[in-house]
């Protein structure tokens, strides 16, 4: 325990000054994948949305929402998500929980032919042991700083609220969502 005391000659005397430098989206990979993207989902005819814990950090819960407007499709929530999009939006069908989500909610997203997931934690809370019935084929994930796509490709150094923005302008509305 003190050998956090012990000088050594190698240690400088003065802490080393850093600062952050402001994050930003790498803009080919942004493109790429928002390419990518708007491609995988406009070829679907009931895609669905869902918000995860990650939204919070990632600064793009406003986001999410202008790409549900704009792409017209079914938006819901993880459990530890609940707050992070409004639930009175009109495309709003619940929290996607599993087993014990929200009436018809799993059906909805399970049986949905892609799913974009913004900001998911998949771990045995917010699946309720590992009982969702997702299929990796289907899924866009997007994380705060990476976009996969299905099985194929991901893209990083894409922010999620950049990555959400940008896909809101690609995408043609659907009305079947």
């Amino acid at each position: 325990c003190n050998l956090a005391g012990i000088p050594h000659p190698t240690f400088s005397r003065e802490p080393v000054p850093f600062s952050l430098s402001p994050r930003l989206s790498n803009q080919w990979g942004l493109e790429a994948a928002v390419e990518a993207a708007a491609e995988f989902l406009n070829k679907a005819v009931k895609p669905v949305m869902v918000g995860g814990p990650k939204l919070r950090v990632a600064h793009a819960g406003d986001a999410f929402v202008e790409l549900a407007d704009a792409s017209g499709y079914a938006l819901a929530v993880m459990p530890s998500a609940k707050g992070l999009v409004p639930e009175h939006h009109p495309h709003f069908i619940g929290t996607y929980w599993g087993a014990v989500s929200t009436a018809f909610c799993a059906e909805i997203v399970e049986s949905a032919d892609a799913y974009l997931f913004a900001g998911p934690i998949f771990n045995d809370y917010s699946s309720v042991g590992y009982s969702l019935l997702l299929k990796k084929e289907k899924a866009i994930i997007v994380q705060p700083d990476r976009v996969t796509i299905a099985n194929g490709p991901s893209f990083g150094c894409v922010l999620m609220k950049d990555f959400l923005r940008a896909l809101a302008k690609k995408l043609n509305h659907n009305n079947t969502a």
